[in-house]
């Protein structure tokens, strides 16, 4: 199946040494060779670079790896296709927009019945489950709040429940941001790490590639990065519980939940 990469951060950063790893694994060190993407929130704005090439030879993702684009969440995927032919418009991430805001998701997984009733306000461009999966969301977020601009709290527990009715449906790992925040849905493999002082050094697993991140922040800075699997050999990341929903501000998992479960603070 695909990969995803994620980051959210206190402040902009740039995810430059993350992508060197997870472009590798797009038909390099991995299969994932049916295309990638990334989007990186500035401000109200938003980049999206995208190729149906594999990210291990893409000059766009050569392009992207040498560019320091400073962001506060980021959302990157490479892909191994299950629905939909290699094309543009079946590439992640997608973005659509709600609320006078861009929205993104990318998606990891397979729902092979899942074809629900779209009202027209999101409508996909391309064939897979992912983008129906997204556009979904967004139609029942929408309809939910009737206008009314919800708070993180109020997402969360949408997406929770709408999330229950996904799992049921099949694998279902993804990543959302409205580029306020940050939400990983766990069906069957995400970790994360949080960086934060003092910092150290980290070595990709991917690529020869070594940086200490003392000399790139401050003090204050805190990065959080989710991968469905870690990208560096040498730090403790952190398993994500199987069937578990995920919200990441300013650098740090601030919430968490269940099946079944109400929703946890997390320290830090």
């Amino acid at each position: 199946m695909c990969q995803l990469l994620g980051m959210n951060c206190n402040v902009p950063t740039d995810i430059c040494f993350s992508f060197a790893g997870f472009q590798a694994r797009g038909g390099a060190t991995d299969v994932h060779g049916d295309g990638w993407g990334i989007a990186f929130f500035e401000g109200r704005g938003t980049r999206v670079f995208l190729d149906p090439k594999p990210s291990s030879v893409s000059p766009v993702a050569e392009l992207v790896r040498g560019y320091p684009i400073h962001s506060k969440n980021v959302i990157a995927h490479i892909r191994k296709a299950t629905q939909g032919v290699i094309a543009l418009e079946n590439t992640h991430p997608f973005m659509r927009e709600l609320w006078g805001r861009y929205w993104i998701f990318a998606h990891n997984g397979n729902l092979p019945d899942f074809s629900p009733l779209l009202d027209g306000s999101f409508t996909p461009v391309g064939e897979t489950d992912s983008e129906r999966v997204f556009c979904w969301l967004l139609q029942n977020i929408r309809q939910r709040f009737d206008g009314r601009v919800p708070n993180r709290s109020m997402l969360f527990d949408v997406l929770h429940e709408l999330t229950l009715d996904l799992s049921a449906r099949g694998s279902c790992n993804y990543l959302l941001s409205n580029g306020d925040c940050l939400f990983a849905h766990c069906s069957t493999q995400l970790s994360y790490i949080v960086r934060q002082a003092p910092f150290a050094v980290a070595h990709l697993c991917d690529q020869d590639l070594t940086i200490d991140f003392s000399d790139v922040t401050t003090p204050d800075d805190r990065v959080a990065v989710i991968a469905t699997v870690p990208l560096t050999d040498n730090e403790e990341w952190l398993p994500m519980p199987v069937g578990s929903l995920w919200l990441f501000a300013e650098g740090a998992p601030v919430a968490h939940r269940h099946t079944g479960r109400q929703a946890e603070n997390i320290p830090g």
